[in-house]
């Protein structure tokens, strides 16, 4: 029935929206020209910290064709996770709101797969694989390239429609689709409420994040003990932060998702400031079974929970 690019191009981004995705575009597989030296200055500067798979698979992370053989379109996908719900004590420790429900990597390569086995059982033998942040795939990139967005002087893929708080994956295929324009415009202007709003100035020029002094790098990725000199600049986070989307004014168009796993544990919601600093190890497994927050590990929270707590860099 159908039986050319623009078909098809049409018919998986039906399909991905009928999924829950938020937005859809499709770019053609190939080398990321204008991303190689930013990469490079960017890791050549330890902006990375110490995420050392960074520096990995640098080939792979420019050229997909590396990633999966034949292919020829990379579909990038955005899933809203926006909550409409928020923690009841104010002065509870705080939580990413992406990490609120279920963990997206399950959440969103299941709908990947479906999207998948849709390809392939209404257009024919179509080989391609599933990314969710999980494997060398410039996400951002892509997602400009593709048409979702633009990248914002936070960093983060920004839509006109939406905003920034949602997830970004991808499908990369061995089939010849249509392709949308990329993003070239920027929107954000003379605009610096994200680099003037960050506590710890990680923002050190509009796009580029030093991640050895963001909120979100520090009670996550790290795994030593947080620099001192963070003492009072955590504004409260224990497990990432939204500071710098909290201010964009473009996420005034956010809307809370529609995917019930990513409903958050009322028990998590209800925590108070004091729950959080007696919790113990049970509870933290029971509260974050399915969650993103599970990759700090118990010893991580209570560390990053102790670390706010003593503001004033005193032992106790």
């Amino acid at each position: 029935m159908f039986n050319n690019s623009a078909s098809y191009s049409q018919l998986i981004k039906e399909e991905a929206l009928r999924l829950g995705f938020l937005q859809c575009g499709i770019a053609k597989a190939g080398f990321l020209e204008e991303e190689a030296p930013r990469l490079t200055n960017w890791l050549h500067q330890n902006h990375h910290g110490q995420m050392s798979y960074m520096e990995n698979n640098f080939d792979k992370r420019l050229d997909p064709r590396l990633l999966v053989e034949g292919a020829k379109s990379v579909i990038s996908l955005s899933l809203n996770y926006f909550p409409s719900k928020k923690q009841e004590d104010p002065e509870a420790p705080k939580i990413s709101k992406y990490a609120f429900g279920t963990d997206y990597h399950l959440v969103i390569k299941d709908k990947l797969f479906q999207l998948l086995q849709f390809i392939q059982q209404y257009i024919g033998e179509v080989s391609g694989r599933a990314f969710v942040d999980s494997a060398p795939v410039l996400d951002r990139a892509w997602a400009k390239k593709a048409g979702i967005g633009w990248v914002g002087k936070n960093s983060n893929i920004i839509s006109k429609k939406s905003g920034s708080f949602f997830f970004l994956a991808e499908l990369i295929i061995d089939l010849e689709l249509a392709y949308d324009y990329p993003f070239t415009s920027d929107h954000c202007g003379s605009c610096t409420k994200c680099i003037d709003a960050c506590p710890t100035e990680a923002i050190i020029a509009p796009s580029i994040v030093d991640a050895n002094k963001c909120i979100s790098y520090l009670t996550i990725e790290l795994k030593e003990e947080i620099p001192a000199a963070f003492h009072g600049k955590m504004e409260n986070w224990m497990f990432g932060c939204d500071i710098c989307q909290d201010v964009c004014p473009w996420n005034r168009f956010s809307t809370p998702h529609t995917e019930p796993l990513f409903e958050p544990n009322q028990n998590l919601m209800e925590m108070k400031k004091e729950d959080w600093e007696d919790i113990t190890e049970d509870v933290f497994k029971t509260i974050f079974k399915n969650s993103p927050v599970k990759r700090t590990k118990f010893k991580g929270i209570t560390r990053n929970i102790n670390f706010i707590k003593n503001k004033s860099g005193e032992h106790f």
